[in-house]
């Protein structure tokens, strides 16, 4: 493969050479502070060349690294250091606060000065992105040590920790798979990521790397010789302006980035040639019926889909056709993937019957928890993951998804689904996003609860009667609040858990 650029930031850039260099280098700094095969390297850090340097690394030491969600506070980053016991921290410098430093504990740390284009979409000062004295660069150190030039033969998976809905992130661990089953496993990943759809040029990364789908994307784009833009922040007019300039062909997005598109006024979205895009695909969260449609009307038939867990990988996948023959599905079985849907006690339901979403394939064997034994075994039913979903397959076996299994509100025994709830709710034009989940409720055990945000004013009573058209009674929230945006991952998952801890705060304090 010729010396192209591999990743562009701004206006920087790195070559593959470049790349591998660096690599090389960061490796003999990390072998040199212990690092080695099985090691941990945690990575907190915004989108930057590092995540493709550092990783590659540590994978020529049989190590991995865990990227760290950086919006995480000290404690809670205290928690992953404690958990996967890293041998050396690599931090940018401005997330490298005194707080932080006192999470990463007794070993050492490298700090990453700030790059300007970083810095800009951020709005840090010059002192927030410089090292302090006595810091030292991984990066920097890298330029003069002697290349590490051996290569392990079976490094392992990133490590990634789940987001952590209920109690503290799991970290997700996988043993080395036989070749011939990781091959399966790639070729899958590859295929419903759209990555197998045409020649791969360029791609523009719009979401954080620490999250395990948009790393394993830029990563494959990477190896099938594709170039890695990065935004350090996603901004939809520049992403438009990045296609266009550099011929992108690939996407990966989450259905608040298609949102903020389609909100773009008509002659910015028409000012851009995008004829270059051959797939953009779209997980992490769901996706309104109404937005696939816009997209799929503005873009055509790139659009595609797939449903994963960090867990499991690829699940199911969808092209265009295939959804809008299937609408409100995520897809069939990805290729040797086995999806059934089972009741608690592991008897399979019958088509178009709502139940626990429940996977197999050839790596699910592979997978456990890091140092969650417990947290193992609940994962596995009859052989299966259960992946915390609830969901029903139809006669043609695509998937659709109800809700989260722990999102369920339980009100007066009965199941209640939020996401059904949420659907009607955006139904209406005047609501622009919606998150439903349970409060407590003296008689009924929980009550449903809808936090609300409007693109229009609207009576509540305008509202209810909106709904009581649509749902049942008992689906019915009790409790409805309007707030300016539902705060959201960026994975563009909604923060229930941090909506419901502020509203169960402000019950208690009115007593």
């Amino acid at each position: 493969m010729t010396d192209t650029i591999a990743i562009l930031s701004g206006e920087r850039s790195l070559s593959r050479s470049a790349l591998t260099a660096a690599a090389k280098g960061a490796a003999r700094v990390l072998a040199e502070h212990g690092v080695g095969a099985g090691d941990v390297v945690a990575l907190l850090a915004r989108n930057g060349f590092g995540y493709f340097v550092f990783n590659e690394a540590a994978r020529r030491l049989g190590a991995c690294i865990t990227p760290v969600n950086w919006h995480l506070k000290p404690a809670e980053v205290a928690y992953i250091i404690a958990d996967c016991a890293p041998k050396v921290v690599i931090a940018h410098a401005d997330l490298a606060t005194d707080a932080m430093r006192a999470a990463f504990g007794d070993r050492p740390v490298f700090i990453e000065a700030v790059a300007p284009e970083i810095a800009a979409a951020y709005g840090l000062s010059e002192a927030q992105c410089s090292l302090r004295a006595g810091d030292v660069a991984l990066s920097e150190a890298a330029q003069v040590a002697e290349p590490w030039e051996d290569a392990h033969p079976a490094p392992p998976s990133a490590l990634f920790y789940t987001s952590g809905t209920t109690g503290h992130p799991k970290a997700v661990k996988r043993e080395t798979l036989p070749p011939d089953v990781q091959a399966a496993v790639t070729e899958r990943t590859v295929t419903a990521f759209g990555l197998a759809d045409g020649k791969v040029t360029a791609t523009v990364m719009t979401g954080p790397l620490y999250h395990s789908a948009p790393f394993a994307y830029a990563t494959n784009a990477l190896r099938l010789g594709g170039m890695v833009i990065l935004q350090p922040r996603f901004d939809a007019a520049e992403l438009l302006a990045l296609i266009e300039q550099h011929r992108v062909s690939h996407l990966h997005m989450v259905p608040t980035m298609f949102n903020r598109l389609l909100a773009l006024p008509d002659q910015v979205r028409r000012r851009h040639d995008l004829s270059s895009l051959v797939a953009i695909t779209h997980g992490a969260a769901p996706c309104p019926s109404d937005v696939k449609r816009a997209m799929i009307d503005w873009l055509g038939p790139a659009v595609r889909e797939y449903y994963a867990m960090t867990e499991l990988g690829i699940v199911a996948c969808s092209t265009s056709a295939e959804w809008l023959a299937h609408p409100g599905s995520v897809g069939r079985a990805a290729p040797g993937v086995d999806i059934r849907i089972m009741d608690e006690g592991g008897a399979d339901l019958p088509t178009g019957m709502a139940g626990d979403i429940c996977v197999r394939h050839a790596g699910t064997d592979a997978v456990y928890y890091h140092n969650a034994p417990e947290k193992t075994a609940s994962l596995r039913r009859n052989g299966f993951v259960v992946t915390g979903d609830i969901g029903a397959l139809d006669a043609d076996g695509f998937l659709t998804i109800s809700d989260r299994r722990t999102d369920m509100i339980l009100s007066g025994g009965v199941n209640i689904y939020p996401a059904e709830i949420e659907a009607a709710l955006l139904g209406h034009p005047a609501v622009a996003d919606a998150a439903v989940f349970g409060l407590p409720h003296a008689e009924f055990g929980e009550q449903v609860a809808a936090v609300l945000q409007y693109r229009a004013p609207v009576a509540e009573t305008e509202l209810r009667a909106f709904l009581k058209e649509r749902l049942a009674d008992f689906k019915l929230p009790k409790l409805i609040r309007a707030i300016d945006a539902l705060p959201r991952e960026d994975s563009g998952k909604v923060r229930k858990r941090l909506l419901r801890d502020e509203w169960l705060a402000e019950l208690e304090r009115a007593g």
